[in-house]
């Protein structure tokens, strides 16, 4: 069952421990205890120091974040928005078919030639199937039939189900070509050989990213803290943004729970995100909640992986 996800308003402080070599103890702001600070501190120490990435972090491609990559400003409204987020995609031209030459992905600190898929593979990727029927407007531009014009057969374009009264129209894709998009990587910003759809509703490409399975190494497994977290630290369910010094993830909490706080240890080679929160004495529902929140390192990012405090798992960057 999909948990529901709200946003909140709410101020949010900032706790950061200081900037220490890879491998020390951070430092900790001589200030008076407090118990979930502390707790924090404690927990991220523990998972920093379990980190033990595979050698392909630093020389392979391990993509941290989706393969459906925005290129620029969509210029979105609320349908096309929703159309992108499930993949509702129909073609007006033909997806070649034909594999082509490697492709070279270029990171901060070298290059990779990787084996790439086709534009038709990559469109198989992205379309994730047709929207509801619309009620009583045409689902497909130029249609004018109720409902969104010819029986679609079930399948990749068959509708999948939806709860949305309104969002009902897909994105028309009226080109493609093989280009490069930004992606955050193990190995920092890279740019990656990837399809480029132009899509008639939206301003920007939609990029798929055009890297073969075989040569895309996934991220290491966790390995979280042996004992239970403490209570009132909350982790963090992915990145939003990366921009310079400033970072922004989103913490699973409860519809309930106040002092919402992010907090982050920062390293050389690591950095660990997440949270605390009072937690709710009265009756509350189980409802989980993505609540963004902003800290600003030290030193820009670069390279270094953001591990959920909780899991100790590296985060990736959410499509947004």
């Amino acid at each position: 069952m999909r948990r529901t996800a709200a946003l909140l308003g709410l101020p949010l402080l900032m706790i950061v421990a200081g900037c220490a070599p890879a491998g020390s103890d951070p430092a900790v702001d001589p200030v008076d205890s407090d118990p979930r600070r502390d707790a924090f501190a404690q927990r991220a120490t523990e998972v920093a120091d379990s980190w033990r990435p595979l050698p392909a972090w630093k020389s392979g491609y391990v993509p941290m974040q989706d393969p459906t990559v925005l290129v620029g400003d969509p210029g979105f409204t609320g349908e096309t928005k929703i159309a992108f987020l499930n993949g509702w995609y129909r073609e007006q031209v033909d997806m070649p078919v034909a594999q082509p030459a490697d492709g070279t992905i270029t990171f901060p600190d070298g290059t990779l030639t990787v084996p790439l898929v086709s534009a038709a593979t990559a469109y198989g990727q992205l379309d994730q199937g047709d929207p509801p029927p619309c009620d009583g407007r045409p689902r497909d531009p130029g249609s004018k039939l109720p409902g969104g014009g010819p029986t679609i057969e079930p399948g990749p374009d068959g509708p999948v189900s939806s709860n949305s009264q309104t969002a009902c129209v897909p994105l028309t894709v009226t080109a493609v070509k093989l280009g490069t998009a930004p992606v955050r990587t193990s190995r920092g910003e890279a740019q990656v050989p990837a399809w480029l759809f132009t899509v008639e509703e939206i301003t920007a490409p939609v990029a798929r990213l055009a890297v073969a399975p075989q040569a895309v190494t996934a991220p290491p497994e966790p390995a979280p803290p042996a004992r239970p977290a403490p209570e009132g630290l909350v982790g963090a369910q992915d990145v939003q943004s990366v921009n310079g010094t400033e970072l922004t993830w989103r913490l699973g909490v409860g519809s309930c729970d106040t002092g919402i706080t992010p907090m982050v240890q920062e390293r050389d080679d690591v950095v660990v995100v997440g949270g605390s929160v009072i937690r709710a004495t009265g009756v509350c529902n189980a409802m989980l909640k993505m609540e963004p929140v902003t800290a600003t390192l030290k030193a820009p990012l670069g390279d270094r992986p953001i591990l959920d405090v909780l899991t100790g798992a590296p985060l990736r960057l959410a499509t947004r």
